[in-house]
Order: C-alpha cells, then structure tokens, then sequence
C-alpha cells in the first residue's frame, strides 16, 4: 500500500497586516498633527505668504474648526516683506469664517462669511514699498463678499509724522456689487492737533471703487481752541501713479470756533481732488468758501494745501467785507466798501502757531505783513488791551487824511514787539479786475 504524505500548512503572509500598521500609525499622527490649530494655520499662512510675497506668521494660539462653516482664529499675526525690519502689518487676533465652497473653489470664489481684526496695525511707509513690488496687473481688483460683514476694533495706522489711532469698523455686509454702508470711527494725532471722528460710511458699488460718501462728526482740537463740525463729503475714490485719494471731492461742515468763553458758528466749504503720496497729503488745487457772522468772515478763494513733515497752505481770494466785530480800518482802507483781495500763506505747526504771511488790499491801499493766528485770535477775543492787532508789515496808500490834513504817497510800517521773523512770504496774488465803485 502506497505510503499517504500530509501537506504542510502554508505560512500566511504578515505583508498586508504590517501594511494596515503603517497605516494606521501614519493617519493617527497626521490625525494629531492635524489636530493641532498651529500646524494648520502654519500651512495656510506659508501658502497665503508666497502669493502675496509676503512673510506671514503667527505666534499666539490659534484655532479651527471644520464642522459646519469652517473657521479660523489665528492670533499675534506678523507680516512683512522678506528681509524687512519694519512689519507691514500687525494683529493681536484675525478671525476668518468662509463656507466649503469657497475652499473647494480654490480661489476662484471669494465668498466669505465674517472676518474680524483686534488691534490691527498698519505701517502706511512699508505697505507702500510692498505695493511698489507687486507686478502690474490688467485684470479688475477682485472684491470678497462677507456674508455676515467685517469688524475691525482697536486699529491703528502709522505714517510719517502722523498716526490714526482706535479705529473701528464694521459692516453688516459687503458684495462687489452692492452699495456698501459701514461705521468708522477713530482719532488722527499729528503735531499737538487731534481730529477725533465718527462717520457713517457708504460706498457705490465697491467693485468699481467709486463712489464715496461719508457724514458724521469730525473735531480739530489743539491746545487752546477747538472746531467740532458735522461734515457731509462726496467723493469718487482714486488709485494710480500720482498716489491715492479722491476725485471731485466736495466737503460742507456746519462748525463752531471754540476758544475760553468764545463759541463762533460758521460754515465751510471744500473742493478738489486729494491725493496721498510720498508721506505727504495734499489738496491742490482747492477751492473753499467760508461764511459766518460777528467775527466769522465771509471769504472765496483758490489755493492749494499740503500736509506732511509740517502744513502748507496757499489761498488767493476775496473777502467780500470787513466784520463788524472787527476793529474798524483805518481810513482810507475804512472808508471804501469795495471787496478785499488777500493772499494768505502758512507754513508751519498743523495748530497754525507758525508765522502767517497776509497780502491785504482794498482799492489802492495794501498791506503785506505776518502774524500769529493764535495771537490775533486773543486779540480778537480781548475786551480791553492793544488798539492794534499783533501783528508787523507795511500799509502804503496813494493817499491818506489825518485830523483834516492829506498826506499822499504815504507808506507805514507796524512793528509787533513779539513778532519773530517771519517764515512766510505772501505769493504775488492772481490779478483781479479793478473795483468798479469809488470809495465813500
């Protein structure tokens, strides 16, 4: 009988169970890696970074979810240009809320729901050096939608010489082509002057960037006076190589001269185009119209304005009469009732406590000469004191009566004892037509 042999049992194979293994140990320490909130938002700020050609990083704790619409907290956010000192921006706390589609999109989508910045720091010198190294593009600026809108609390923004401090923002909403209302508030510090503001925001489609309206109330405080106004201002927003700003800008206020007991209300207008660049803010050409009563003068005039390591101003216009409560000109500038072509020139503080220079003319009788507005506005308001305002310069007339007596040709010089040399020198006026009426 033939002999019967047993087959040994195969030896099962351990490849796939060592396999599963490694896997399984891989996905639990991604599983917790991933669970991290710092190793994400790493990632995504690495990733936003070299878009944006920046250096994006976040040293506080950070947080996500993915449940529902997902969510991102990142938290002591610093970005800057690669190499650079000075950080564009700063941020104790970015929220960021946007729904799947918008992630599964890729970037074709810009549809956010909220974002919201705490104490957000913007250095004005170092985002227009990063903007400077952006490549130039044809395409339309891409506007987001925030669904549920944008706040931003506690901002700060930092230029050369100046700073806008506490700012705060919020919108209900935003979308491209939609008007778009917000709140702002904040206060501008430069050179011993606040401008505390709180205005209501509305923009016309902010895809075009047109558009701009704001009112609300705005107030210039210095040492020893203060101008609250309630401003209404229209304007279309402007972006190109001679800086940013507005076009066609157009401002009106109702405001009031405050100083110690003295509370003068008045009204004013501006317009021309704004335009910021190279640290400096200017308004040139300006048109302004002042109109007031009791010592509030009623003045048209062109000029031009700009503010930037110190303020400039430059107006060429008319005042229409001499206040009342002023104190009467001598004759024969007293006796006439034609308009008064002035030129006046400021350089100096933004309180206006430098040295202002004054053209003053009225028929054929001028005076050039240089005063402190701080000073004459004292002077102004004293009940007792100087028969003459402090101020210096030169009145010449071709003719003048002094207690029945007629001098011609005659020219006086008014020494201030407290007038520093002066720092200002009136620019030659723009000629006007000669006064029709003949002096009373």
């Amino acid at each position: 009988m033939p002999a019967t042999t047993t087959a040994a049992p195969a030896r099962r194979s351990r490849k796939p169970i060592a396999i599963v293994a490694v896997v399984l140990l891989v996905a639990a320490l991604a599983l917790r890696w991933v669970s991290q909130p710092s190793q994400v938002s790493g990632i995504l700020l690495s990733q936003v970074g070299k878009a944006l050609g920046l250096e994006l990083s976040a040293s506080g704790a950070s947080e996500y979810r993915l449940r529902g619409t997902p969510m991102l907290v990142v938290r002591d956010l610093v970005a800057r240009q690669p190499g650079a000192t000075v950080p564009l921006l700063r941020a104790e706390r970015v929220y960021l809320a946007l729904p799947w589609r918008t992630i599964r999109a890729a970037g074709a989508v810009l549809d956010v729901e909220r974002i919201e910045l705490d104490a957000p720091q913007l250095d004005v010198a170092a985002l227009q050096r990063w903007l400077a190294t952006r490549p130039p593009s044809t395409e339309p600026l891409r506007i987001p939608s925030l669904s549920d809108g944008l706040r931003i609390v506690r901002g700060r923004v930092v230029g050369a010489g100046w700073s806008i401090e506490q700012i705060s923002l919020s919108s209900p909403e935003l979308h491209p082509q939609r008007r778009l209302r917000a709140r702002i508030g904040g206060r501008v510090l430069s050179d011993g002057v606040q401008v505390p503001f709180d205005l209501a925001a509305t923009l016309q489609r902010p895809a075009l960037a047109r558009g701009l309206g704001l009112s609300g109330g705005v107030s210039v405080q210095a040492k020893d006076w203060a101008l609250p106004m309630r401003i209404r201002l229209g304007a279309l927003l402007h972006s190109g190589d001679d800086g940013l700003g507005l076009d066609r800008l157009r401002l009106g206020a109702n405001a009031r001269y405050r100083a110690g007991d003295t509370d003068l209300p008045f009204v004013f207008g501006l317009a021309g185009p704004l335009r910021y660049r190279d640290a400096a803010l200017t308004l040139a050409p300006l048109g302004a119209a002042l109109r007031g009563k009791d010592a509030i003068p009623q003045l048209d005039a062109s000029g031009r304005f700009a503010f930037g390591e110190a303020m400039r101003l430059h107006l060429d216009g008319v005042l229409a009469q001499w206040p009342e409560a002023w104190p009467a000109l001598p004759p024969p500038l007293g006796q006439s009732r034609s308009p008064l072509p002035f030129v006046l020139d400021y350089d100096g503080p933004a309180d206006f406590s430098g040295d202002s220079a004054l053209r003053l003319q009225r028929d054929r009788t001028r005076f050039d000469g240089r005063f402190r507005l701080p000073t004459v506005l004292a002077w102004v308001d004293a009940s007792e004191g100087a028969l003459l305002p402090p101020l210096s310069g030169r009145l010449s007339t071709p003719r003048i009566e002094v207690s029945g007596a007629t001098l011609e040709g005659v020219e006086i010089e008014i020494e201030d004892d407290d007038a520093t040399p002066a720092t200002a020198t009136p620019t030659p006026p723009t000629p006007k037509p000669a006064a029709t009426r003949s002096p009373e």
